[in-house]
């Protein structure tokens, strides 16, 4: 027979995934501040292998114009610069021979939209993932009833998958709310 609360907290952990998935891809997206995660993606040469920025380098915002990175090592220089032009940052860095300056632009009217956009396409993955989830545990109670479960435990186990379906949704909402006021804020 099917163990409800075991059935409804598995599918409590697949939501919390889709939201803390959601809150990192939004983290990715330059917002017109600098933001450090915005590097979080970028892989340098070091020394015949990849390896992530921040551990090659102190990568830090120390105004909201502004990402300085100071490699460990003067020998990185060179292959810090090339690995954030070829990433898709779309900010070219200044070299000053003791830190990387990345002087992060002011977003156009038109930029902030097309972000805004693309938040919403993140939010609504996010949300579809959620919903895919209850269905599939509704689904999972249904045929539980034919394996002895009864009908009022598979309500009121219904009824508590759309109460966290419902929590879950909001948070993907409070999130993309969040995050389109950081970047429609000039």
């Amino acid at each position: 027979m099917i163990d409800v609360k075991e059935t409804l907290g598995r599918a409590e952990e697949k939501m919390e995934e889709a939201v803390m998935y959601l809150e990192e891809t939004l983290a990715h997206i330059r917002a017109g501040k600098a933001n450090v995660k915005i590097l979080d993606g970028i892989r340098v040469d070091s020394y015949g292998s990849l390896v992530p920025l921040n551990q090659v380098a102190a990568v830090i915002a120390p105004d909201p114009r502004t990402i300085t990175i100071k490699p460990w090592d003067k020998s990185m220089f060179r292959p810090i610069e090339k690995a954030i032009m070829d990433s898709n940052v779309g900010i070219t860095p200044e070299n000053n021979g003791e830190i990387i300056r990345l002087g992060i632009p002011p977003l156009t009217e038109e930029r902030r939209k097309q972000l805004a956009k693309q938040c919403g396409k993140e939010g609504e993955q996010a949300k579809v993932s959620i919903r895919n989830t209850r269905r599939e545990i509704i689904e999972k109670l249904k045929k539980g009833i034919k394996d002895g479960l009864s009908e009022d435990l598979e309500k009121d186990a219904e009824g508590d998958m759309q109460k966290m379906h419902d929590k879950y949704i909001k948070k993907v909402d409070e999130l993309l709310a969040a995050k389109e006021k950081e970047i429609m804020t000039v």
